[in-house]
């Protein structure tokens, strides 16, 4: 699960991985292709490692829209987003999951033949590709309309934002080669508690997931191929937003541990047995340690650097930093962790949730930055360019 970011002009609700509310009223209209529209703002802005930014998504077809990936072979993403109702109705309360076609022509990318996933009614986040079967979605949904009255979980002092946790919600699979059938769930007799922010790691085997069976938030990884379920990080507070590394041998992932609603992001070294399950982890290194909301980290392809959205900037202003995170290569190669931070965005209002495409060249992000809400929108990444860069935090190494 995401954070959801801090405005001062509504309060929301969002079920797990969260995108910040749209700021504009909904319009009437039915979900299409993205129409693009490109930031004069970011273009003038960007001292960084981005190029010139294209909207994905716009208001005229979503309230707003969030949490996007890419597919393995570039062609598809799949992410979360509310409608723009019939006209004279309310927008639906809960996230439907969404994928669309990624297509680029004459130096700019379009999102075409948007369609929905998941059922009718449900609560849906944290969508993901299978890494080896490019016809397989995984996503965590309730499946059905979630209960009433569920109660929020983390709430800052203001209760500007918040977001709950539906004991419903689980880990589901569905199929994207023909008409989409309903989703299955994957970890069958684990339904009776929240289970979400999901991925699988680059080989396919292991499921990477946090659940909130033992009453607060810890992550898990299960052998696909044993059954086998280990728990990898259990501190105290919430740990979640879990993501592989390209290489399968590494996870990096953000947690509340000090229980003082910052957020600080992790990476951590996985063990195995010698059957190749994931049985827990080696080290683990921290790589912000600051008085900031840093949550979301995704990994470059490059294997050495990770994003994240931070409220260093400011609760009204989230941004997309990047930080590095080279493992030790032997005798005169250390590891370098939390060093090499700057900043990737350079733009007024909310930017997070930042993912990559397949090598690494194009950075798709949620920003209100178009003034048209919440939104996806996609640039360039270069990462060569390092304009910018500012001094690096301290590693904090456990």
């Amino acid at each position: 699960m995401s954070l959801s970011c801090f405005t001062a002009l509504s309060s929301l609700i969002i079920i797990a991985c969260p995108v910040p509310t749209a700021h504009e009223p909904s319009h009437a209209g039915e979900a299409g292709s993205g129409a693009l529209e490109v930031s004069f703002e970011t273009a003038k802005a960007t001292a960084g490692p981005l190029g010139r930014a294209v909207q994905l998504t716009t208001g005229k077809e979503f309230v707003k829209a969030g949490e996007s990936y890419i597919s393995p072979d570039g062609s598809k993403v799949i992410f979360q987003a509310v409608p723009v109702p019939p006209q004279g109705q309310d927008p639906d309360e809960h996230y439907g999951m969404y994928l669309g076609d990624l297509k680029h022509d004459h130096g700019t990318w379009t999102l075409e033949n948007i369609r929905r996933i998941s059922p009718e009614g449900s609560a849906n986040t944290c969508g993901w590709f299978h890494p080896t079967d490019s016809n397989r979605v995984i996503f965590a949904s309730t499946v059905t309309e979630p209960g009433k009255g569920e109660v929020p979980g983390y709430q800052r002092n203001s209760k500007k934002y918040r977001w709950a946790y539906p004991p419903r919600m689980r880990i589901v699979e569905a199929r994207i080669d023909g008409p989409i059938p309903p989703p299955i769930t994957l970890l069958e007799g684990d339904e009776d508690f929240y289970q979400a922010e999901c991925s699988i790691s680059p080989d396919g085997r292991h499921l990477l997931y946090t659940s909130l069976e033992s009453g607060q938030g810890d992550i898990y990884i299960r052998d696909l191929q044993t059954g086998e379920r280990h728990l990898v990080v259990g501190a105290p507070g919430y740990d979640g937003g879990p993501f592989f590394s390209p290489d399968g041998q590494r996870i990096t992932y953000r947690s509340d541990r000090n229980k003082d609603n910052l957020l600080q992001i992790f990476v951590g070294e996985l063990a195995f047995d010698e059957h190749g399950t994931m049985i827990g982890l080696d080290g683990e290194f921290q790589l912000t340690n600051n008085d900031h909301v840093n949550w979301a980290p995704f990994w470059h392809p490059d294997d050495a650097r990770l994003v994240y959205a931070t409220s260093e900037a400011g609760h009204d202003n989230y941004e997309v930093f990047e930080v590095q995170a080279v493992r030790g290569g032997g005798v005169g190669k250390p590891a370098q962790y939390g060093t090499g931070k700057r900043r990737v965005t350079q733009v007024s209002g909310f930017d997070g949730l930042p993912a990559f495409n397949p090598d690494g060249s194009l950075m798709i992000w949620t920003s209100q930055q178009g003034n048209d809400g919440s939104q996806l929108w996609i640039a360039p990444f270069d990462v060569a360019v390092t304009h910018g860069t500012e001094a690096g935090e301290c590693p904090v190494a456990h």
